[in-house]
């Protein structure tokens, strides 16, 4: 029964993918799931609180239309929220820093706070504002989010170290220190220290000139290290040979080590071989830009900090057209809504064009089908005619499979588009295909690094 379920819905998901836009598929349909239908209830699963009620006021009737198109009549549909926390998702409080995905904390809180909450702040480095709770998880770092979480719960015994490596402002630094409130909050008794690399680098030259005692005892003596940034430590000799020995000490005493880069271990080149080494022993997590419905939720998120429900065209708009900066896109956002209060008028999708322009516009006009495959036909040295031709060699599929999805995840194209692209007949390969390249972009560290090298260059 549970198979013809998914079958019957994966058929009418063809249909619908046929009838709507790449984004507004991508948002509101693709994850839904049809859980049991009988001649009482039609029961529906969808990713959250914003689309559940999306389905109930504006889709419900195509859903009805569809259903009765392949046989099914019931007069009660009933939608519920995901119960996972692998999907992007707003959490009911949440916090901002530039440097992440979270949203700026409301001051609905009140009265003081908790005893000796400060003193603790100001001796481990933790911020009480980054939690797990107020992180937006989507497809580009739900790895990364399971991965602290495993960290937070056995600390010391499950990858050690954990190693965070991406761009600026995606979130490094929150899922750290929510690792590191999360064992305080667990174990009060939890020796925990949060420091960038540049403290560590400065506290450490102090500790040669100014003969200043105790550097050794504060990084030793602790359960808990973590270190920001660690990049600027990558070509100083002296303070590499120091990091080694700490680095040592803790592990072999079972003491967890968290650390973030801008790059991968074996991409710093003045990183000492040993240090890589150690670095690469436990798990180095790649954290990527947000996919469009991370940034669908952020936006929404941020607008419902401010009392603003956007409609889902205007958040549509904003998550298509801006995606290379998560600071540009709530700049974007943050202006959008001044200008609309300011004006008195809606933040809608023709006030947003008009405010933001051209200029805004992150996804080039020249990018199309054709750049997208040549690039990857490119980047792997085949042949056009290979790439789209019929041929199951490894070295041929994988790329045929990269391209696909890249298509769909920087066109939105539908997945019989896709398959036509690449000269394929049955879009049910596009589907697998894609699905196949998500998977591994979030397991298998060439993958991710060949997508990205790709999309790089297109965006160039």
């Amino acid at each position: 029964m549970q198979k013809d379920v998914h079958a019957l819905w994966h058929s009418v998901l063809g249909e619908i993918e046929l009838s709507v836009s790449g984004p507004n598929f991508n948002m509101y349909w693709s994850d839904t799931k049809l859980i049991r239908y009988d001649e009482n209830e039609v029961l529906f699963e969808v990713r959250n609180v914003f689309i559940k009620r999306q389905f109930e006021t504006k889709f419900d009737k195509t859903v009805r239309e569809m259903l009765e198109k392949n046989g099914i009549t019931s007069p009660n549909l009933t939608y519920i929220v995901q119960t996972t926390n692998k999907k992007p998702r707003i959490s009911r409080e949440t916090t901002s820093d530039t440097n992440d995905y979270s949203t700026k904390q409301t001051s609905r809180t009140s009265g003081p706070m908790p005893s000796g909450m400060l003193p603790m702040a100001s001796q481990n480095g933790l911020n009480p504002r980054y939690t797990f709770d107020n992180f937006i998880v989507g497809s580009s770092n739900d790895l990364a989010h399971s991965a602290s979480q495993a960290v937070a719960t056995n600390p010391g015994t499950k990858y050690n170290p954990i190693y965070f490596y991406g761009g600026v402002g995606l979130g490094k630094t929150h899922l750290m220190q929510a690792i590191g409130n999360e064992i305080v909050a667990n174990n009060p008794e939890a020796r925990v220290l949060y420091v960038s690399s540049e403290t560590f680098v400065n506290e450490f030259l102090d500790y040669i000139r100014f003969k200043k005692k105790g550097f050794s005892d504060k990084y030793r003596n602790v359960d808990v290290l973590i270190v920001d940034d660690m990049q600027f430590i990558a070509n100083k000799e002296k303070t590499q040979e120091e990091f080694f020995h700490t680095f040592n000490f803790l592990h072999q005493n079972n003491k967890q080590i968290i650390i973030s880069s801008d790059k991968p271990p074996r991409s710093i080149p003045t990183l000492t071989e040993r240090l890589r080494s150690r670095f690469e022993m436990g798990m180095a997590i790649d954290i990527q830009m947000p996919d469009f419905e991370t940034r669908c939720a952020i936006i929404n998120a941020k607008a419902g900090l401010s009392g603003v429900t956007l409609n889902p065209e205007t958040v549509e708009f904003l998550a298509t057209n801006i995606k290379t900066n998560i600071r540009e896109l709530e700049g974007a956002l943050n202006q959008l809504l001044a200008f609309a209060d300011l004006h008195r008028v809606e933040p809608d999708v023709a006030t947003a064009e008009g405010l933001l322009g051209s200029a805004h516009m992150s996804r080039p006009q020249h990018l199309s089908s054709k750049k997208i495959i040549d690039q990857t036909a490119k980047h792997f040295q085949l042949k056009l005619e290979e790439i789209c031709g019929n041929k199951r060699d490894k070295h041929i599929v994988t790329p045929r499979q990269i391209a696909m999805y890249l298509l769909r995840s920087e066109l939105h194209l539908s997945f019989p588009k896709i398959a036509g692209e690449l000269g394929r007949k049955d879009h049910t390969t596009a589907i697998h295909s894609v699905e196949k390249i998500e998977k591994a972009i979030k397991l298998d560290f060439v993958i991710r690094e060949q997508v990205a090298a790709i999309r790089e260059k297109l965006y160039a």
